[in-house]
């Protein structure tokens, strides 16, 4: 039993962060994966600890190798962490927490209704995160407003990368499942 709980969460583990570097692959703007591990991670893994920690740990080391390898150039020193990742982390570990509620039972459906929910989760926040601060913004609700509108052309790159990163995770997972019988979560009873 106890080696099938650890090869379970080392292969949920190991998918999140092979889809978190998948960040390193070009792509569109904002199609990325990081809202549908923090979904996937909160329907699979059996702790919250598990759920909350682990899809931003993967975040962050992704981050981290984007910030320092990718865009060396663009930062002085070495870069733990980028100016307001506070908003975006908020955002997945609410994308997360919502996912827990919502993924107790995992179906298409509610992987779909999941995608959508991560993507205006992200929308929200990340624009706030945007306003605050900004002089480029009023520091109103229209300047806040004006901040959303100006986010929305980025909303289909979020929408289309939780709907697909969703498919590519867990559906990927239900095929190890059916192949790998011992990755299948045990239910207490």
């Amino acid at each position: 039993m106890n080696t099938k709980i650890n090869l379970r969460f080392s292969i949920l583990t190991a998918l999140i962060l092979l889809v978190a570097f998948s960040r390193m692959i070009p792509h569109p703007t904002n199609f990325s994966p990081l809202g549908a591990i923090a979904i996937f991670g909160a329907a699979h893994f059996s702790k919250k600890w598990q759920i909350l920690f682990i899809p931003i740990a993967a975040t962050w080391l992704s981050d981290l190798f984007i910030n320092n390898v990718i865009y060396a150039n663009y930062y002085p020193t070495f870069t733990w962490f980028y100016d307001g990742f506070y908003w975006q982390y908020t955002s997945y570990l609410l994308i997360a927490l919502t996912s827990m509620a919502l993924l107790k039972k995992v179906s298409k459906e509610r992987v779909f209704i999941g995608a959508f929910c991560a993507t205006a989760i992200f929308f929200l926040i990340s624009n706030v995160g945007c306003w605050v601060g900004n002089s480029f913004y009023p520091q109103n609700f229209k300047g806040l407003m004006s901040c959303y509108a100006a986010g929305i052309p980025f909303l289909k790159g979020t929408l289309l990368g939780d709907l697909f990163y969703s498919l590519v995770l867990f559906g990927g997972f239900a095929i190890a499942q059916y192949k790998l019988p011992v990755l299948i979560k045990v239910e207490n009873k």
